[in-house]
């Protein structure tokens, strides 16, 4: 008898592949409302409106501009003004004439714009990585502009990292180092990398993924640690007061192990693909900061989900599951897949896809849920509304995609199936 046909993958079947553009359409049609006419994107409700008073916030803004790239280039309709529209904004309204760098969110809200932090320069520059790639007036310049205050005022050479924040006319650097904000550096120069074919971007980012994916976390069983000072000191109470803090909470965050782990595997096909040679440490650090993320985070305590943070003594600090999180281990498990051709791999995606589908999308308001709690129910405890489409979207196409640098980069290149 014939041995049996290898079942296909759920990622590798072709209904699969129409669901994940049906989902992406749906994501991009909700997102839309976030556009202010005043300038610039804001986050939505739950309900998919602008919250009364809203302004032009910076982050959301560089996302928006991103998302609405990738779309762009699939030639979607309706997401080129909108590009354009992000363009202005983070040229124009979002970005400190007088010194350089952009506010967190438009200058003329309470609070004045707030700190020049390297998290918002690093959505800035994968924004205007894409809407170069796409080719739109502007985004070049843009591009120019934020990689000049990236190298002269946040990549500290001697640290082959990021420094944090400083005050608007970049006095009072903060003492603080922080493994969120090189994350997305890492993601943002690779971006940039695509958009320029400059290589000194890939060499700060193995500096990166060697900091915090290789040392760091291989001294601590594959667990990325979050908070220091300014010397690089380990912070294991940083915020234990504020456990959901949005951007910098206690502990450790499992879900930052996985996106930690699917780049990488995008730094390792950036310079493979670059002709260059890439350490064995990154595949390896691949492997185990997902199987880090998941050993410690997935279905703790009876529940389901994968929880927000973890405390230092390992016990689960913040239960509920952020959307984030899921679409960042969906994205490294296709990516592993592709890398090893390992069914566990395509287990969990399938899996981790199951979870989405069930307690995070929201069919009657639209989009995802932005964070459920531990019995899987809508919750604000971290996030409010639904402002994030840069998180939810990037999954409805990366299976899609070969292992790249980037998305806009592979995009680019038409390399996109089904």
């Amino acid at each position: 008898m014939a041995e049996a046909d290898t079942p296909v993958a759920t990622i590798d079947r072709p209904a699969h592949r129409h669901w994940l553009v049906a989902e992406g359409q749906r994501l991009l049609d909700f997102s839309k409302a976030s556009r202010l006419p005043s300038g610039g994107f804001c986050g939505l409700d739950a309900r998919g409106e602008r919250p009364a008073g809203a302004v032009a916030d910076t982050i959301i803004t560089a996302r928006m501009t991103y998302s609405y790239s990738l779309a762009a280039m699939q030639g979607l309709p309706g997401s080129v003004p909108l590009v354009d529209h992000g363009l202005a904004a983070l040229s124009g309204l979002l970005r400190d004439d007088a010194h350089g760098g952009w506010y967190e969110e438009d200058p003329g809200a309470s609070s004045g714009g707030g700190r020049k932090k390297a998290y918002v320069q690093a959505f800035v520059a994968l924004a205007a990585s894409a809407a170069t790639l796409l080719g739109r007036p502007g985004a070049s310049e843009l591009l120019d502009d934020v990689q000049a205050v990236i190298v002269e005022r946040f990549w500290a050479e001697d640290e082959g990292a990021m420094r944090e924040s400083f005050a608007a006319d970049w006095s009072d650097p903060e003492d603080y180092r922080g493994a969120n904000a090189n994350m997305h550096a890492l993601e943002a120069f690779l971006a940039v990398f695509d958009a320029t074919g400059e290589a000194v971007w890939l060499d700060r980012s193995v500096r990166i993924a060697d900091r915090f994916a290789n040392r760091l976390a291989r001294e601590r069983r594959f667990v990325i640690p979050e908070h220091f000072t300014g010397d690089w000191t380990l912070l294991p109470d940083f915020h234990r007061d504020q456990p959901d803090h949005a951007f910098r909470p206690y502990g450790t965050t499992p879900g930052h192990s996985l996106e930690w782990s699917h780049l990488c595997l995008k730094l390792e096909a950036a310079l493979t693909g670059a002709g260059r040679s890439a350490p064995a440490w990154l595949v390896e650090c691949a492997r185990e900061l997902f199987a880090g993320g998941l050993r410690d985070g997935w279905n703790r305590d009876g529940a389901s989900g994968l929880v927000y943070t973890i405390g230092w003594n390992g016990e689960v600090s913040v239960p509920n599951t952020a959307h984030w999180t899921l679409a960042e281990g969906i994205t490294a498990a296709a990516l592993l897949f592709r890398r090893t051709g390992e069914a566990d791999y395509a287990d969990w995606y399938a899996r981790l896809w199951d979870y989405v589908d069930l307690a995070l999308v929201d069919r009657r308001g639209g989009s995802w849920w932005n964070e459920v709690d531990r019995d899987n129910r809508p919750s604000e405890r971290i996030y409010t509304g639904k402002p994030d489409l840069y998180h939810a979207y990037q999954p409805t196409l990366t299976p899609r995609l070969p292992i790249a640098a980037s998305i806009p980069g592979a995009l680019a290149r038409g390399e996109l199936q089904g």
